[in-house]
């Protein structure tokens, strides 16, 4: 049976995919198949193949499989909003089923499947339901990435409480320095070690342009992972 972890972000635009990206090289590295896992995604760009999200391609290059689009990203909207508000506006519902049987084929051909959340923890899909709803339904382990600026320290403990509260196990955090400049950045770190009931995994430093491309492997520390 595969492993499978869920990457959620102490809010949106923290670094979610970077992260994710960092997860499947170093999980790479060590010759596990890993694929990634977008199965909601908002806000996509017409390609020659179609409809195409920026954060699931992303997830595709750095799979060690082959998987079509597809199979990265399941269900895909036009309108960079919140899922369930993109979904009304092409007259679609979103089915966490659907979500789940995208994770049982990547699992039945992966040794791991890192599985980038949209957003924060409570993102809507639907009137019912939020993408947290699925995380629970499937019991993932889920890892937080922590956007490092002004306010991290209050949303990654806000966060760790809502994933105790719901019996969620956090496996570890990952910190993004997502300022060119932060004065107080070992503070923060130091702050959030203390604070947070799992393990630092990684540390990413603020990435511009082609340095996103770079290797990030070298950001992960797996030992206290697999």
């Amino acid at each position: 049976m595969s492993k499978s972890w869920f990457i959620t972000g102490t809010d949106t635009s923290v670094g979610k995919t970077i992260a994710s990206c960092a997860l499947l090289q170093a999980l790479s590295a060590k010759r596990h198949r890993v694929s990634g896992y977008k199965p909601v995604a908002s806000g996509c760009d017409l390609m020659p193949e179609g409809w195409r999200n920026s954060d699931a391609l992303s997830l595709q290059a750095n799979s060690s499989l082959s998987l079509t689009y597809g199979e990265v990203n399941p269900v895909a909207f036009k309108e960079p909003t919140s899922p369930h508000i993109a979904a009304v506006m092409e007259d679609r519902q979103i089915d966490i089923q659907q979500l789940s049987d995208g994770l049982d084929r990547l699992s039945q051909k992966s040794d791991v499947v890192i599985i980038e959340g949209a957003g924060g923890w409570y993102t809507p899909l639907n009137e019912r339901e939020c993408l947290s709803d699925w995380v629970i339904k499937e019991k993932l382990n889920v890892i937080l990435v922590v956007g490092i600026k002004l306010g991290c320290i209050n949303h990654a403990l806000l966060t760790q409480r809502v994933l105790m509260s719901e019996n969620i196990h956090l496996s570890g955090w990952i910190a993004n320095s997502i300022e060119a400049r932060n004065t107080h950045y070992n503070a923060y770190i130091d702050t959030l070690k203390s604070r947070l009931n799992a393990p630092l995994i990684g540390e990413i430093p603020h990435l511009s342009g082609k340095q996103k491309s770079s290797p990030l492997a070298q950001y992960i520390y797996l030992n206290h992972l697999v």
